[in-house]
């Protein structure tokens, strides 16, 4: 028995997506990483709404909008070969690609990068952190778990985790506290 296939949604669990990037994913929107989408000679060149996509968002593939947050969802093989169908049109009408068959590869691929992320259990939350290094790009997935170690009072709910052997040190962000004005 194969295990089901997962890919990575769009989640909001704020506004702030609106107001941080140009065009924000929908909510249940498919997602990929969208890094095709920055070309490293011109990222120093970015808006602070296209630093932000760059830096955090996860593109949505109906939309092209970005999205923060990603929660790992079991798609059916119906859901991904429409998501797959829509990608490569995406590619197509908004990046040039040269046909539908080549466009569909470059998405295949796509969406199988992005459900290697999604190697959790479903509901997990990923988050994203991109950077320009020596001039590559480099993505860092993060995992957003629930904090079961501290009482009720007095617990963070999330926590960033590294994975795959990172080794910088654990972001933590106390989302109870960020509407109050709170030091994350």
């Amino acid at each position: 028995m194969s295990a089901p296939l997962k890919l990575p949604r769009a989640i909001r669990l704020d506004p702030s997506d609106g107001f941080v990037f140009r065009r924000a994913a929908e909510p249940g929107e498919w997602l990929v990483s969208g890094s095709f989408l920055f070309d490293p000679q011109r990222v120093a060149a970015l808006d602070a709404k296209g630093r932000s996509a760059f830096r955090s968002g996860f593109l949505g593939i109906d939309s092209f909008g970005w999205s923060t947050l990603a929660v790992v969802t079991e798609a059916t093989p119906a859901e991904y070969e429409q998501a797959l169908v829509l990608l490569a049109g995406r590619f197509v009408e908004k990046l040039g690609a040269p046909g539908l068959s080549a466009a569909r590869d470059a998405a295949a691929e796509e969406l199988a990068f992005a459900a290697s992320l999604c190697d959790h259990p479903p509901q997990t939350l990923l988050a994203l952190h991109r950077t320009l290094e020596e001039g590559e790009i480099r993505e860092r997935f993060r995992i957003l778990v629930p904090r079961g170690d501290r009482p009720k009072d007095a617990f963070r709910a999330f926590e960033f985790v590294e994975v795959e052997g990172e080794d910088e040190i654990v972001e933590r962000v106390d989302l109870m506290n960020l509407g109050k004005g709170g030091t994350p």
